[in-house]
C-alpha cells in the first residue's frame, strides 16, 4: 500500500496540517483506524493540560473512594483508596509495604532453596512420578463392539 502527504483540517483551532506518508504508516502498522483530529500543537496543548496538578480523575468529574479506617497491624487510622470487605484486613501504607518486602523475600528464598529443601516440591514429584508409573501399568481394556 503506498501513503501520500494528506492535508487535514485539525478539530481545535480549524488550521490545516499535513498526515505525512510517514505517519500514515505508523497508524497503518498500528492499525489505527481513525485520521489524527488535530494538528500537533493543538494535540500538545490537550496532553499538557491533563498532565497538570489538579487535572486527574476528579477534575474530570470522577470521584475515587477515599475510606477513613484503622489498620489491621499497628491500628494506625488511615485512608484507603477502597472500601474495605468486612473480614478481609486493611493495612496502612508503611504495613502493607513491610508485608510486601517479607513475601518478596519469602518468594526468592523459595525459589533459591534447593528441591530437597522446598517444602511440598519432593512430595509433589514423587506423587506425580507414581500417578505416572499407575497410568502406564494399567492394564487396556479390550474394546468389543455389539
Amino acid at each position: 500500500m503506498e501513503f501520500v502527504d494528506r492535508l487535514l483540517t485539525c478539530a481545535d483551532c480549524g488550521g490545516e496540517f499535513i498526515f505525512t506518508a510517514g505517519e500514515q504508516l505508523f497508524f497503518f502498522d498500528k492499525q489505527f483506524k481513525n485520521d489524527p483530529k488535530r494538528c500537533k500543537p493543538c494535540k500538545s496543548k490537550r496532553a499538557g493540560a491533563s498532565a497538570r496538578p489538579g487535572a486527574g480523575p476528579a477534575a474530570a468529574g470522577i470521584s475515587r473512594t477515599e475510606t477513613r479506617t484503622q489498620c489491621s497491624e499497628c491500628g494506625v487510622e488511615t485512608t484507603v483508596p477502597f472500601k474495605p470487605t468486612q473480614g478481609r484486613p486493611v493495612l496502612c501504607r508503611q504495613c502493607f509495604q513491610i508485608k510486601q518486602r517479607a513475601h518478596a523475600a519469602e518468594v526468592n528464598d523459595t525459589a533459591l532453596a534447593k528441591p530437597a529443601e522446598r517444602p511440598g516440591l519432593m512430595a509433589d514429584a514423587d506423587h506425580h512420578a507414581a500417578a505416572a508409573g499407575a497410568e502406564m501399568a494399567a492394564p487396556v481394556a479390550p474394546v468389543t463392539q455389539v
